[in-house]
């Protein structure tokens, strides 16, 4: 029989000290004493590493075009009724230069996945007009998915500092099930180690609670992001979207969520340095859904600053919040205020380069 207590200060006193065994175990505990121990050792070594901070990254949804035909997602290629559409490049840098002036450190900007030397430049364009009128320190963050290894060094010569690539899973055979045929995993993990031979900040992540995938196929998830270097983890819980193959989910929200919440809290018991987003999608089953990751260990919050306009036609998933991260003062007053709630602060004016990447 476990001991947690023993199992949690083993997992505090040093990373990767932990099983993959003993992972599935901890994903595995539901409400209670033991839950609340697991999130609060969690904490406490985020606290250690990062102090109590919060790293506010602007995310900016640059274009619904994607020649990616996955199948849990609505921008699909193969989803006639998803309304496409692409930001030209003014509008993106002029809205990247509002979170700059909010004093928000760091941009995302994100979109479906084109591949063309058009599209390449019309990046790289756009990261060096950024660069050129912010400050050294503001981090500017692509999730533009896989794409050649020469994109992704013009975009780092141009000023770009980090990326992010979910691999959704790191069991090849749950990736085919999710994928059709010329989707291929190991396309997908080549990417990330180009990534980190350009010299990128890596951010990956997962689903949680996808059909056919077990305790034990999370628990490699975690071993998964140390095999790989990243630096940034940013997980969400499976959204079942109706105009997709995958249109049900094998758990109850609640349960999805609660299992999003554990993963947060192992990742940082397993990897202590690195940076560990609470992402919207948890928003989407809970309206505390992001402060619940926080309370396990989660130090990044991607508050949206499309215009809502076009963030409506970004419908990765059913239930995104829409409305209610209306870019401006009041919405931020409101989400620090949130965070404040919880004994956390903000931390302004930087980009929050996690521990990992800097050692």
């Amino acid at each position: 029989m476990r001991s947690l207590p023993g199992l949690l200060q083993r997992a505090e006193a040093a990373p990767y000290s932990l099983s993959r065994e003993e992972l599935a175990w901890l994903l595995r505990l539901g409400p209670g004493k033991d839950r609340e121990a697991f999130h609060a050792a969690a904490c406490r070594v985020r606290d250690r590493v990062s102090g109590p901070n919060v790293y506010l990254r602007g995310l900016l949804e640059i274009g619904s075009v994607c020649r990616k035909n996955c199948y849990y997602c609505g921008l699909r290629s193969g989803n006639p009724q998803a309304e496409r559409y692409r930001l030209s490049g003014e509008t993106i840098i002029e809205s990247a230069l509002q979170v700059f002036r909010m004093r928000i450190g760091s941009v995302v900007l994100q979109s479906g996945e084109i591949d063309s030397p058009e599209h390449t430049a019309f990046i790289e364009n756009i990261v060096h007009r950024i660069r050129e009128e912010t400050s050294p320190d503001f981090a500017i963050v692509l999730s533009l998915g896989e794409q050649s290894e020469e994109s992704y060094a013009r975009w780092r010569a141009a000023g770009a500092t980090r990326y992010l690539l979910r691999v959704e899973t790191s069991s090849s055979a749950l990736y085919a099930k999710l994928h059709p045929e010329d989707h291929l995993w190991r396309t997908r993990v080549d990417c990330l180690r180009a990534l980190r031979r350009q010299g990128y900040q890596v951010g990956t992540g997962v689903m949680i609670g996808l059909p056919g995938q077990s305790l034990e196929d999370l628990a490699d998830d975690i071993l998964f992001f140390r095999e790989v270097d990243a630096d940034m983890i940013g997980m969400g819980p499976f959204l079942p979207h109706l105009e997709t193959p995958m249109k049900t989910a094998p758990a109850s929200e609640e349960e999805r969520l609660c299992l999003a919440v554990n993963m947060v809290a192992a990742v940082r018991l397993y990897l202590h340095t690195c940076n560990v987003a609470a992402t919207t999608a948890l928003q989407a089953l809970a309206e505390d859904g992001r402060e619940r990751a926080l309370c396990a260990g989660a130090n990044v919050l991607m508050p949206n600053f499309t215009d809502i306009g076009h963030r409506r036609a970004y419908r990765l998933y059913p239930g995104k919040p829409v409305v209610d991260e209306i870019s401006g003062e009041t919405p931020l007053q409101r989400l620090c205020a949130s965070i404040e709630a919880l004994g956390m602060k903000v931390a302004w004016n930087v980009p929050g380069t996690p521990p990992h990447f800097r050692a």
